[in-house]
């Protein structure tokens, strides 16, 4: 099969990993994927350095007619026998392709947001694609509550490459020696775009309710609250115990030199950050929102608070510096829960018999067994 991918963001976050990963896993199974992508941004150059073809479309927001006549242009030069949007602003194009040119469409929706925009909508959704992608029961159950027929929504939690993280004390080691970091240090690390959903703020306020806990926090990311977030960091005296890192190329060496990974989200799909953290062998520390309960097993593989609750996260961080062994016994099951539950081969393969049953139907729509 030629599979068509549509994702305009210009970013390399988590949905665009999940992209990056599909892409690699069809390809070694036999199938052609290609790349509808903004051409100046991140997300198309580490596409193009894996040798997936990309082709320049840039969405300019969710009612872009223009960029709706390339991509139409794009499906009837093409031989493609799906067409996959990865992001909302790329499904919104949906809405003006028509059904002139018969391509079973999938969309994948990763975000827990309340869905917006009443019978538009769920027009969106029933009519526009084929089946829609949900990465977790808490995204599913947010899609029917917006109207979305169950039937056409299909369960495929998001996957991570285990083995990439599973990398050994010697790199912990190093790591934590490259940073300054001492033996005696309780090291919490986050990997996230710096956004007011992913609750860094959040973090910032229980780190300042340790005082007496030798802490050192390391923020991976960047996004529109750097400088506000490095504002209030320094306005709670927390100086140099927390560390703006901007973006970090070599994620598995970070979670090495970890103790625990926290997730402070105000709304979260799934977490791949989660499910790299637990792929590492680390405790973590998450919200409870969305589909992080379900990555972490509902405290399998870390410690779950309340979102906006800086106490209840101060006090779980606590826990974990003061109990190595705990920590040590949930990156072991979150370990195995990543391998057994997310890897990325197991995503690719339960995508791609999606799209199989999607071809063999008559009419391209297909319904979800009950």
């Amino acid at each position: 099969m030629v599979i068509l991918h549509v994702d305009p963001e210009r970013g390399l976050g988590g949905g665009e990993t999940q992209v990056l990963g599909l892409a690699r896993h069809l390809a070694a199974a036999g199938h052609e994927s290609i790349l509808a992508a903004d051409p100046f941004g991140a997300l198309a150059a580490a596409a193009a350095a894996l040798g997936i073809p990309v082709v320049p479309l840039v969405i300019r927001n969710h009612a872009d007619v223009l960029a709706a006549r390339r991509l139409a242009g794009l499906m009837a030069r093409g031989r493609y026998d799906i067409v996959h949007f990865h992001t909302a602003r790329g499904h919104a194009m949906s809405a003006f392709l028509g059904r002139a040119r018969r391509i079973p469409r999938v969309v994948t929706r990763r975000m827990d947001y309340p869905l917006r925009g009443g019978w538009y909508a769920r027009w969106l959704y029933n009519r526009t694609v084929d089946a829609v992608v949900a990465i977790s029961e808490g995204v599913r159950t947010v899609l029917i509550a917006g109207g979305v027929n169950p039937h056409r929504i299909h369960l495929i939690p998001s996957g991570v490459d285990a083995a990439r993280f599973a990398v050994g004390d010697g790199v912990r080691d190093s790591e934590r020696a490259r940073r300054g970091i001492t033996a005696d240090e309780f090291v919490v690390v986050i990997t996230a775009a710096l956004e007011e959903r992913k609750g860094h703020d959040v973090l910032l306020d229980a780190i300042a309710m340790l005082p007496d806990v030798r802490v050192r926090v390391l923020c991976a990311g960047t996004g529109s609250q750097a400088a506000a977030l490095e504002r209030r960091r320094d306005a709670l005296g927390l100086g140099d115990r927390v560390v703006f890192l901007g973006r970090v190329e070599d994620v598995p060496a970070l979670l090495a030199a970890s103790d625990t990974v926290v997730l402070p989200s105000r709304h979260e799909g799934l977490g791949v950050a989660a499910l790299e953290a637990m792929a590492a062998g680390r405790p973590v520390v998450a919200s409870k929102v969305g589909g992080l309960p379900e990555a972490l097993g509902n405290g399998e593989a870390g410690l779950l608070v309340e979102p906006g609750e800086a106490g209840a996260l101060a006090a779980a961080l606590r826990r974990l510096a003061e109990t190595p062994a705990m920590g040590r016994a949930f990156g072991q099951a979150g370990r195995r829960r990543a391998r057994s539950r997310f890897a990325m081969e197991g995503m690719a393969a339960a995508t791609l018999a999606l799209y199989r049953r999607l071809r063999e139907t008559s009419d391209g729509a297909i319904q979800q067994a009950s």
